[in-house]
């Protein structure tokens, strides 16, 4: 029977294999690009620095997206890794009430930026249940020998039902199966050594995930299609029908939910309630005997939006928010709302109505307006380009939080015609 220390033995042995079979691939990245850069008065900046760490948006289904990559991890006498577990608690610390997957980019871990065995067992042991019974998936990118070793000396310590949450991904394309894709952080060191794996297929073709042509969407369409189409699609309706029904079902029946928004539902029931809406059948909330799943297709329609409902325009506005004194900040968000173009103005005040409304009883739903906005400020807005950094979250979750809170103040003087009540 092979022991632990063989088997930590054996894994250094293929680590340093595979090093050596990537030698002309050493550019590894070990700070993250300026673009990501937190601010110098981060609590944990010696380590944030780095990049290592990125919370990247939602998957397709509402779970926050949290990245790790080994290739921003610097020679191990750089990092004080004590510093780094502190790091990975505070950042998960945000998300760990609600669900959320981990993607793990394995390429450019090395033995000179590797923690520890004794490390990883500590980090192991310190992430308790309140880590590991939200984390609905682990997907570990480029898995290699030194992998499925180091999994089998985990194996005793790990339980089999957190076993089952470890998805092996070959490929950057099988994750468009499953997330946003368009929204991770990868470096590009992981780019290079995806399409080097993919050229070493046999015959040199690239796996690739069979992808339908596109076709012009269904007069019934509502997810993936603009807020314009629905409404010339609706009878000119201002308030899209899926935010309408899910508001209105949630309001009744959700507003004392504990943990509302923070939860997922069952992939395909998620698939089969939105294919009713696209096809332009009745949907029936009442049948699913869930409040999480017309509060997962709420937030699934606003992140399917080709322009978030806050328009492109506004994302530098809402970055810049840090910058305005917290004395004006709400003035500064009654600014950017009454800039909106008059449609956008009618559906995001219809929305935040009713999130101000979830707050009011945070107390028994634990959905405060800095909780919601957690939750919803990547699903308001987003870059026209790229995807939403560690760093860019903080003050849309700010403004989104600003929004919420102080709703009457931010929405008190514009009124637009037509405007429906949630």
């Amino acid at each position: 029977m092979t022991s632990a220390s063989d088997l930590e033995q054996l894994a250094d042995i293929e680590l340093q294999r595979e090093e050596e079979e990537e030698e002309e691939d050493q550019t590894c990245v070990t700070d993250a690009p300026s673009s990501v850069l937190p601010d110098s008065s981060h609590p944990y900046y010696d380590v944030a620095r780095h990049g290592i760490v990125q919370v990247s948006g939602d998957d397709k289904y509402g779970r926050k997206l949290i990245v790790f990559s080994s290739c921003c991890l610097p020679p191990s006498h750089q990092l004080n890794h004590r510093r780094l577990l502190e790091y990975l608690k505070f950042t998960l610390d945000q998300y760990v009430e609600m669900d959320y997957i981990l993607v793990y980019f394995h390429h450019g871990l090395r033995s000179s930026n590797k923690p520890s065995m004794k490390w990883l067992r500590e980090a192991y042991n310190e992430f308790d249940r309140k880590y590991k019974k939200n984390l609905k998936t682990l997907y570990v990118v480029h898995p290699t020998n030194f992998i499925r070793i180091f999994w089998n000396i985990f194996k005793p310590l790990i339980s089999h039902k957190f076993g089952k949450k470890l998805t092996y991904v070959n490929f950057l394309d099988e994750l468009r199966e499953h997330v946003n894709y368009e929204q991770l952080i990868v470096p590009p060191d992981v780019l290079r050594h995806d399409e080097k794996l993919r050229a070493a297929q046999k015959g040199g073709a690239p796996p690739s995930v069979k992808t339908p042509p596109p076709r012009p969407p269904l007069p019934t369409q509502q997810f993936g299609v603009s807020l314009k189409y629905i409404r010339e699609k609706n009878r000119d309706e201002l308030i899209p029908p899926v935010l309408l029904q899910t508001v209105r079902y949630l309001k009744e029946n959700g507003l004392r939910t504990e943990g509302l928004f923070r939860r997922s539902a069952r992939v395909q029931l998620i698939k089969d309630v939105q294919k009713l809406y696209n096809l332009g059948k009745p949907v029936n909330f009442d049948l699913y005997g869930d409040v999480h799943v017309p509060a997962v297709i709420l937030k699934t329609f606003l992140r399917e939006l080709p322009e978030p409902v806050l328009t492109f325009r506004v994302y530098s506005q809402v970055q810049d928010i840090l910058n305005v004194e917290n004395i004006l900040r709400v003035t500064r968000c009654k600014q950017i709302v009454e800039s909106l173009p008059e449609h956008n103005f009618i559906v995001v005040k219809f929305l935040l109505s009713f999130l101000h409304m979830v707050s009011q009883e945070s107390i028994i739903n634990k959905m405060s307006a800095s909780n919601l906005s957690c939750v919803f400020g990547v699903n308001l807005v987003w870059p026209r380009h790229g995807s939403i950094s560690l760093t860019a979250l903080t003050p849309i979750n700010i403004f989104t939080e600003l929004l919420i809170e102080h709703f009457h103040t931010v929405f008190a003087s514009r009124r637009a015609a037509g405007e429906v009540a949630p």
